[in-house]
């Protein structure tokens, strides 16, 4: 088992006043309020969105924001004129703090991984940084709102050649489709006054762009070492189903309106982008059966798998992909005082790593592997845990993550299936 996740709080606590604080203690507690959903996902709107229509919806509201202006100018002792106050990028906004750079979501963090088209990228960040605004309280920066709109709609206009020619030819028809989806200004207004029904729409956009993103990018954007061409090896996305029971005999907790289960599922999804070996080795163990009837632990902040060293699997180095690089890293960890950091962050709650080799810290368990329960207040400066960027983190749960607070040391893996992606796992010849 990781020395690192069995680190005592005193370690903790002496690390938070050197420059690198490396150890961290990992807390076995959660509730609720450890994974908080957007409440705008959790409202049943029926709205559709795209660029174009965020502009059209734009023009309604400006009899609205005159309004605002005005009052705001009789009451507000700050001048508003340009409104270049709200237009701060956050990053500038706060004392130095990684904070403002990592994803603090799993499905955000797919995202940015995705080694797409370089205009793709572009439209992303105008409508992540959207994103960002809707989400300051009161009066919202409605004119950098839709300056945002107008320059993600400008790039998907102009570099349509670029976007498409980048989507595998057989893959262009639907690549086209989601295109036209994306720009196409005929569908119903989703930009009203009410931000909710705007964030909705806004996520259906995000998540269309990245469906765009993966038709881009259907293997890796680089050449592995070949001293690691011997390992298995993710060439993309693959999904994993987890089953899990309690190890009592007793029943999970009912969801609001549910019913008691004897089982529950937590979907995985493997980003093989980012970390290749990571996730070759962990699909192949989920398609030999490895993970079947393996029992989990809460240690701290985590829920760790029981490591079973007669399982077959390849002790991988230890593999994290910095952000702004093309390649990951192998046995070597990253600096977050240094401004290092990963494009898969340990600090999120959800996410998926392989605990250390009891061999050496360079090099990753060959089967052993936690679900990290993030939790800002046992966290370092901006929020970012004391081992981030020192675990090969290579996916996150997308669904099930309610689950987490309720595994119990004692419940057990039922069964493990990689669900999709089972084409891009690359086995090594073993002749």
């Amino acid at each position: 088992m990781s020395r690192t996740l069995q680190s005592e709080a005193s370690t903790r606590a002496r690390n938070q006043e050197n420059a690198r604080p490396f150890q961290l203690k990992f807390q076995c507690k959660a509730s609720k309020e450890d994974f908080v959903k957007d409440q705008s996902q959790c409202r049943n709107i029926a709205t559709s969105f795209n660029l174009s229509t965020l502009i059209n919806g734009r023009m309604k509201l400006e009899g609205v924001i005159a309004a605002i202006v005005i009052v705001a100018q009789v009451t507000s002792p700050l001048p508003l004129a340009g409104w270049d106050f709200w237009s701060i990028l956050p990053a500038n906004a706060v004392l130095y703090s990684p904070e403002t750079k990592l994803p603090r979501t799993g499905e955000l963090a797919l995202r940015r991984a995705i080694p797409a088209n370089t205009n793709m990228k572009a439209i992303q960040a105008s409508l992540e940084e959207l994103s960002y605004l809707l989400r300051i309280p009161q009066r919202k920066p409605y004119g950098t709102m839709e300056g945002n709109v107008k320059k993600a709609l400008k790039i998907a206009v102009d570099g349509k050649d670029s976007i498409l020619a980048s989507i595998p030819a057989d893959l262009r028809e639907k690549g086209s489709a989601l295109y036209s989806s994306l720009i196409d200004g005929k569908r119903p207004h989703g930009l009203i006054v009410d931000p909710d029904r705007v964030s909705v729409g806004l996520a259906s956009s995000l998540d269309t762009v990245a469906e765009l993103e993966l038709l881009q990018a259907p293997g890796l954007s680089f050449l592995l070492p070949e001293q690691y061409l011997k390992y298995p090896r993710l060439t993309g996305r693959a999904v994993i189903e987890l089953t899990i029971e309690k190890g009592d005999g007793s029943s999970f907790s009912p969801e609001v309106g549910g019913e008691q289960r004897k089982t529950a599922t937590i979907q995985v999804v493997l980003d093989g982008y980012s970390a290749p070996l990571t996730t070759g080795n962990f699909a192949k163990l989920v398609t030999d059966g490895a993970y079947d009837g393996t029992k989990l632990s809460c240690i701290n902040q985590a829920i760790i798998s029981e490591n079973d060293t007669g399982k077959n699997g390849y002790s991988a180095p230890l593999e994290i992909m910095p952000s702004g690089q093309f390649e990951p890293l192998y046995k070597t960890t990253l600096s977050v005082q240094d401004g290092e950091l990963p494009v898969l962050p340990l600090s999120v709650y959800g996410a998926v790593a392989m605990a250390h080799s009891d061999v050496s810290e360079e090099y990753s368990s060959p089967y052993q592997f936690f679900f990290y329960l993030y939790d800002k207040r046992n966290s370092g400066l901006g929020g970012v845990s004391f081992d981030e960027g020192q675990f090969s983190v290579f996916g996150y749960i997308t669904a099930g993550r309610e689950i987490l607070p309720h595994i119990k040391t004692g419940d057990v893996i039922k069964s493990a299936k990689l669900v999709e992606g089972q084409d891009r796992l690359v086995l090594p010849n073993e002749s």
